[in-house]
């Protein structure tokens, strides 16, 4: 099974918005990307639900920026589409930071919303 054009325009219309409230510092806009109940593990404890997702992002420094490439992608149901991401985090003050990142996307309604979001950092 390997990923399809339209499983990755799914994936990139999400994560486009993603990145573009992350680059933007704007942590409640990140947050109404995720589902309600969204488990999210950044690379701090993990936090359950879109307050837990805007406070992470909050304490993120100004200038935080995400660069993504997408992987891998499956879709185990017609409203379930699973990610696999390279992320490069870039600050102002630091290294870039190279990480991997699985995202489970749900449908609901006409909306595609992250339900979970994991990061590795591998060395």
């Amino acid at each position: 099974m390997t990923s399809t054009p339209a499983q990755e325009a799914i994936l990139r219309g999400v994560m486009d918005r993603w990145k573009a409230a992350v680059d933007a510092h704007e942590p409640q806009e990140v947050a109404s990307y995720f589902t309600e109940d969204a488990v999210f593990q950044g690379l701090h404890p993990y936090a359950v639900g879109r307050q837990g997702v805007a406070e992470y992002y909050d304490s993120q420094p100004l200038g935080l920026a995400a660069d993504y490439q997408v992987l891998e992608t499956r879709q185990p149901d017609k409203d379930v589409l699973l990610g696999y991401l390279g992320v490069d985090f870039s600050f102002t003050d630091r290294p870039t930071l190279k990480v991997t990142l699985g995202v489970v996307l749900r449908r609901i309604a006409d909306h595609w919303l992250i339900a979970h979001y994991q990061v590795s950092k591998l060395n």
